[in-house]
């Protein structure tokens, strides 16, 4: 065995053979090489570098459980990878080879590599027994022949069996036939006759040798008995039979009947017909033989794909000791029948197909086969559904599996490709292959939120760090594709710190400080949405969000003017008479809407039956006459309240101081002397609290019109508009006109697109005030831009 490998390892490279025809690639190698034995160089015979094999992912594609051989990638050199016993790949075929294909990606290439296994003599030939006997009539004259057991040898062709050799003797001979299968098998030839009172028995050791280099054999003994008394063998009436059957015939289906006739008589002419040794166990299994009417029968299941032709040999022996046997042979030929289906092999196929894959583009290499012949083998493959694929056929019985549209993995992500193939016969037999093909994902979506522009709604005073809305943004495609990050991309409103921000991950929108409605109503940000593809796409949306007012400010009493929450008012009984407007109440409230909207009422008083308060204008009006000896001082304590929830409420107390008639009395009071108790302590507190009830007012005059003068400057850095107001004077400028309480006043800036409509509430005695108090008739803003308008004003 070591010899037979050292003499296959130098002489590999004159077996090795290249056969490019019809783009196919041979190669001749002896079996039993060792593992890592060169078998050849792909580099070389398809004209590549070695570089590109890595490059172009190169691997073998091959039919067999075992992977005999494999390629080395770095240079390109096909070698042995598993032991190859050629006896146990192709048994007793006179030739094997083991076929596969050498892939390459990018473009895909399939080349057809065949490599034919040379048999070496690696195996001795062996009897089934190890002792032989036969029995010979005395009688039997020179030149009989009696077949002899068959050695067998695994090895085929020259390593097969070459001869068969008897130990030296008188008597007898060996003489080779050649077999229709081309094996050969041994007859014992009898050249001198037998005397049984000679030599009853013959020991002789048969050898069968084979052609190897060194030549290998086996022996066997075989025992002759010479046995006196029948010398007439049966003679079949023909030397060959012949039968033709259609494969996959039922069991108990007659082949033949053989029938030979002896010319002896009695028990001598008995015949028992029998196979001989050189029909193997496995056509025993397939026929059987009656031995007493000779007929032929099925036994088992005949496939034309596993053999075409069956020879039988045969023998008729009489009963007669020893009894004498006649040989004949039984050529059995099997018709073809269309009773295998196609297999479909999917080889080369991509798991994964990119969506932007070329129209035309391979796939996956698919190939059909039929173990049937002529026209039963021939095949034909198609894709059963419409879709984007197509199949176009490349060799015999294979076909390229090709892409023929655009691809769309967010329309379709896979494809189950349903494949058919049939035979040409009647009737035709069909197999169906379902391969399933994934789209792999490109960026060519960008990302797309559920609205191109959200209201946002956020009720002022929020907790700084809460989130106040969460935009969201699809992307059809997957993985780092589809993943989605947010950012603010623009905020046109804030020009300091950042108002709001938000989670890149999954579009919460959070609040960074606290809002007050009163300072900012409504401001916009842009929102971007961009994938982490390659190249990234992106897309926007705009967030407009909009502060609601809270009633979180209580009224604020501006009129009269109040010290500690009180309010001196002097009345001259003389002008009061009911319904006589004593003062109005001014309050406003920071809020707006129905937060803003105020009430007034009495909530104490001295004497409530003498003065009212309007409910909704807050004028305190003297519902009866009043006369000096009746009351002094008059004091009333006015509930102010908004219709927010919850109702806020500031409290005034006002107290009335009855003033004689000055003008009447001076006369009288110039021609006295003065009294002493007139500057009596309580007159003196009363011009205390006059006086100093003066400086107050004075005092908040002048803070009043500072801080007019700060509001002033804090708009139009703001909003970067002036407002607009409009003031009259007479000749003498000592009034001003006011506009009726019908009359608007619209101011507009350029920043924020709202329009503000102010309504000027006045009482019919306001023109007594100095002061204009201006405040929103509507709750909300609105979102359009307000144009600036003047209101022309009548003197």
């Amino acid at each position: 065995m070591a010899n037979t490998r050292k003499g296959g390892m130098s002489f590999i490279c004159l077996l090795c053979v290249l056969d490019l025809v019809r783009g196919q690639i041979r190669y001749m190698i002896p079996e039993e090489l060792e593992r890592g034995a060169f078998v050849g160089k792909i580099t070389e015979d398809l004209k590549l570098e070695a570089w590109k094999l890595s490059a172009h992912k190169c691997r073998l594609v091959a039919n067999e459980r075992k992977q005999y051989i494999e390629v080395n990638l770095e240079d390109g050199i096909l070698f042995v990878n598993e032991r190859i016993d050629r006896e146990q790949i192709c048994r007793q075929s006179s030739t094997c080879s083991l076929s596969f294909e050498i892939a390459l990606d990018n473009p895909l290439e399939m080349h057809r590599v065949v490599v034919g296994i040379l048999d070496v003599n690696d195996n001795s030939p062996q009897f089934s027994k190890a002792e032989f006997s036969l029995q010979i009539s005395e009688l039997v004259a020179p030149g009989a022949r009696f077949p002899l057991a068959r050695a067998h040898d695994p090895d085929v062709g020259t390593n097969a069996i070459s001869t068969y050799q008897i130990s030296p003797n008188d008597h007898f001979y060996i003489k080779v036939q050649i077999r229709s299968d081309g094996s050969k098998s041994a007859e014992l030839i009898l050249d001198k006759s037998l005397d049984r009172e000679q030599q009853s028995t013959f020991h002789l050791t048969l050898t069968a040798i084979d052609g190897g280099i060194p030549p290998r054999s086996g022996t066997a003994r075989m025992t002759i008995m010479v046995v006196d008394v029948n010398d007439n063998a049966p003679l079949f009436d023909r030397e060959i039979y012949k039968s033709t059957l259609a494969e996959n015939s039922a069991k108990g289906t007659l082949v033949a009947t053989i029938n030979a006739v002896d010319l002896d008589e009695g028990t001598n002419a008995e015949i028992t017909y029998s196979f001989t040794h050189h029909v193997s166990e496995r056509i025993r299994e397939l026929f059987t033989l009656e031995p007493n009417n000779g007929e032929i029968r099925v036994e088992g299941v005949l496939d034309f794909e596993e053999s075409t032709v069956y020879e039988l040999d045969v023998q008729a022996v009489d009963s007669a000791v020893p009894g004498l046997a006649g040989h004949a042979k039984v050529m059995v030929n099997l018709r073809d029948l269309n009773d295998n289906f196609p297999v479909i092999d999917v080889t080369s196929v991509s798991s994964t197909v990119s969506e932007d894959t070329v129209p035309g583009t391979v796939i996956a290499v698919i190939t059909v086969t039929d173990l049937d012949s002529e026209k039963n083998g021939q095949v034909q493959c198609q894709v059963l559904r419409d879709g984007p694929f197509k199949l176009q056929k490349s060799l015999r019985n294979k076909f390229e599996l090709l892409t023929r549209d655009i691809l769309d993995r967010e329309t379709v992500p896979f494809y189950n490709i349903s494949l058919s193939a049939w035979d040409e016969d009647t009737p035709t037999l069909s197999a169906h292959k379902t391969i399933l093909i994934e789209l792999s994902d490109i960026n060519d979506n960008a990302p797309r939120f559920t609205q191109s522009s959200y209201n946002v709604y956020l009720m002022e005073n929020n907790t700084p760090g809460a989130s106040v809305f969460t935009v969201t943004a699809l992307d059809s495609d997957t993985d780092k594709n589809g993943d989605v990050a947010y950012s603010i991309s623009e905020n046109r409103m804030q020009t300091g710190p950042g108002y709001v921000t938000i989670n890149s991950k999954n579009g919460n929108i959070y609040s960074l400080r606290s809002f007050d409605y009163e300072r900012l109503k409504y401001f916009q940000i842009q929102v971007e949405a961009q994938d982490t593809g390659s190249p990234p796409r992106s897309s926007t949306a705009t967030v407009n969000v909009i502060i609601l007012d809270q009633n979180d400010n209580a009224p604020v009493i501006i009129s009269p003017l109040l010290w500690n929450s009180s309010a001196l008012l002097e009345i001259t009984p003389q002008l009061v008479h009911p319904g006589y407007l004593v003062s109005k109440i001014i309050a406003t409230d920071a809020d707006s809407g129905q937060n803003a909207r105020l009430s007034y009422q009495v909530l104490e008083g001295t004497d409530s039956r003498m003065f009212t308060v309007g409910h909704v204008s807050g004028e305190i009006r003297a519902t009866q006459n009043i006369r000096e000896h009746e009351i002094a001082t008059e004091r009333l304590i006015i509930l102010v309240k908004d219709n927010g929830q919850p109702r806020l409420s500031s409290t005034a107390t006002i107290s009335f101081i009855i003033v004689v008639n000055v003008t009447d009395k001076s006369s009288e009071l110039s021609d006295k002397p003065r009294l002493s108790e007139y500057f009596s302590v309580p007159n003196r507190y009363l011009i205390i609290i006059l006086g100093s009830t003066s400086f107050v007012f004075l005092v908040a005059i002048i803070v009043l019109v500072i801080l007019k003068f700060r509001q002033d400057g804090s708009i139009a850095e703001i909003y970067n508009s002036s407002e607009l107001c409009h003031r009259s004077s007479n000749s003498n400028g000592s009034s001003y006109h006011r506009p009726s309480p019908n009359e608007r006043l619209n101011c507009a800036g350029p920043v924020q697109n709202e329009g503000y409509h102010y309504t000027i509430c006045l009482s019919p005695e306001s023109s007594k005030s100095d002061f204009l108090f201006l405040k929103p008739c509507h709750p909300t803003v609105p979102f359009k831009e307000a144009n600036v308008r003047r209101t022309n004003v009548v003197n």
